[in-house]
């Protein structure tokens, strides 16, 4: 029935997608026969379930080493470190400088889920509408403006204190000056703990766009009967 009565109103009113959301808006609330309760359940449900079965992946060692999705490759300034030292012969000492850089981020996940638990709790019904009419990524799109200044600042310092936890002080102290002793090469100093920052951010938000385009166009990934209900309107 919501699906007729959309197409209906696209083909009589021709409207733009801002009229579509309008009119929606003033759709009274059992004409889909979901609540709007329901709906902005779902949305937080869906936002849960990825973040439980994507985020907590990257917690654990090697994930995001040894996710190609997510993994964080140097930056382009330190591109011709590693290239360098793997001329020279170093290539155990680059490999091991870029995987201190993923156990780094690794170790700060961890501190992300309660931001993002309440950043779930504050969906309104209209970020919901919002959220399940837009595209694939919508809803972490919405998670992103929410959380990404709390993360970051939560983030920095747990990368921060993980450099010299996994040795990365120590193991990129000794790359950079190795490299830096190479003759005619331009010296590097680069703020690896903000780099590393930025990088997992982009990886947690990454997962949970995969987990929410996995709900929104497959049907087995609809797990409870709210998600099937909720998500079943966007179809």
């Amino acid at each position: 029935m919501y699906k007729k009565l959309m197409a209906l109103i696209c083909i009589v009113s021709i409207t733009s997608c801002s009229e579509l959301q309008q009119v929606i808006n003033e759709l009274p609330e059992n004409t889909t026969g979901v609540s709007n309760l329901e709906i902005a359940s779902g949305l937080r449900e869906a936002l849960d379930q990825g973040i439980d079965k994507q985020v907590s992946k990257l917690t654990q060692t090697d994930g995001y080493y040894k996710n190609e999705l997510v993994k964080i490759l140097l930056p382009e300034e330190l591109q011709k470190v590693d290239k360098a030292l793997r001329d020279i012969g170093l290539g155990n000492l680059a490999d091991e400088g870029l995987k201190v850089l993923n156990r780094a981020a690794e170790d700060a996940v961890g501190e992300a889920t309660p931001i993002f638990v309440d950043a779930v709790k504050g969906i309104t019904f209209n970020d919901a509408k919002n959220i399940l009419l837009g595209d694939d990524k919508a809803a972490t799109t919405y998670l992103e403006s929410r959380t990404q200044t709390s993360l970051y600042n939560k983030f920095h310092p747990v990368i921060n204190n993980s450099f010299a936890k996994v040795g990365a002080d120590d193991i990129w102290a000794n790359l950079i000056n190795r490299y830096n002793a190479i003759p005619f090469t331009n010296n590097v100093n680069p703020d690896l703990t903000d780099y590393v920052t930025q990088e997992a951010l982009e990886g947690v938000y990454k997962m949970i766009a995969v987990e929410e385009k996995e709900i929104r166009t497959k049907l087995s990934s609809r797990t409870t009967d709210l998600l099937r209900k909720v998500f079943a309107l966007q179809d």
